[in-house]
């Protein structure tokens, strides 16, 4: 019970941290134009990633994402068991951080609000929301969830390669986390101006829905068809299990090209 408390414990700390650096980067460029240019941010969502890795591999299994969770209990390297505990510990942990940026910020938003005579909870208060829930008008939520959808198969498929275990290439992990981090921020340069690039539904939702109590309201969630739960929930799971299904042919194929060898050399 104690190992599962210092899982629990840590999925929720990384999630913290990778949501409270990320989610900031991006409230500094809409508060202060401080990260005026998507490289800044996606590096700072890339590094942040790098370091809750690196910080609390230790003690839990660093997925920080519902939907990486599923991709590894679908490819078999996750006991499907501790998958709600993971959930609910995403999420809180994404929902901390929201709560922590809204206190740290309270009083630029507020002057901004002021500055600019935008009302919360009005429909051009959604612009000062996102730095909590993305947003992806004026885009289709067709190709919405397509971009969300490949970017998390695209993400999820470089976790599976990185830490793939290759006989005598055991040394090749301790890069793993700097690889993921790179990929990352490389895959918010190119689906950021889509979808604004969410890949992870507790990254999302948790903190849209502290955007909803803070005052937001219907703001925080803008698509009234409940467009955020297709782009921002479903297609990253789907996209997630794809990468998953994909590994584990690839495993397949593999074990059986390994046999197919030994047996052609004895």
């Amino acid at each position: 019970m104690r190992s599962l408390l210092n899982e629990f414990l840590g999925e929720l700390a990384g999630t913290f941290t990778v949501v409270f650096l990320g989610c900031g980067a991006v409230a500094v460029s809409l508060l202060f134009n401080g990260l005026p240019h998507i490289t800044a941010i996606a590096a700072v969502w890339g590094i942040a990633v790098v370091m809750a890795i690196y910080l609390f591999r230790s003690v839990c299994s660093a997925h920080f994402n519902p939907a990486v969770s599923v991709a590894m209990v679908i490819a078999g390297r996750f006991n499907k068991r501790k998958l709600w505990w993971y959930f609910i510990a995403q999420l809180s942990g994404a929902m901390v951080a929201a709560v922590m940026l809204y206190l740290l910020f309270r009083g630029s938003i507020i002057a901004y609000e002021r500055a600019h005579a935008i009302v919360r909870g009005t429909p051009g208060s959604a612009t000062l929301a996102r730095m909590f829930g993305e947003c992806y008008a004026p885009n289709p939520v067709l190709l919405a969830m397509l971009a969300e959808c490949a970017g998390t198969f695209l993400l999820t498929a470089g976790i599976f390669m990185v830490t793939h275990e290759q006989p005598g290439k055991k040394n090749r992990f301790a890069y793993a986390p700097l690889s993921i981090g790179i990929l990352l921020a490389l895959l918010i340069c190119v689906f950021a101006s889509v979808t604004q690039a969410g890949f992870n539904p507790a990254r999302d939702f948790g903190p849209r829905c502290i955007a909803f109590l803070c005052g937001w309201r219907t703001a925080a969630f803008p698509d009234e068809a409940g467009g955020f739960f297709w782009v921002y929930i479903l297609a990253p799971f789907a996209g997630a299990a794809a990468a998953a299904m994909l590994y584990n042919y690839y495993r397949r194929r593999s074990a059986d090209t390994g046999l197919k060898i030994k047996y052609e050399n004895e």
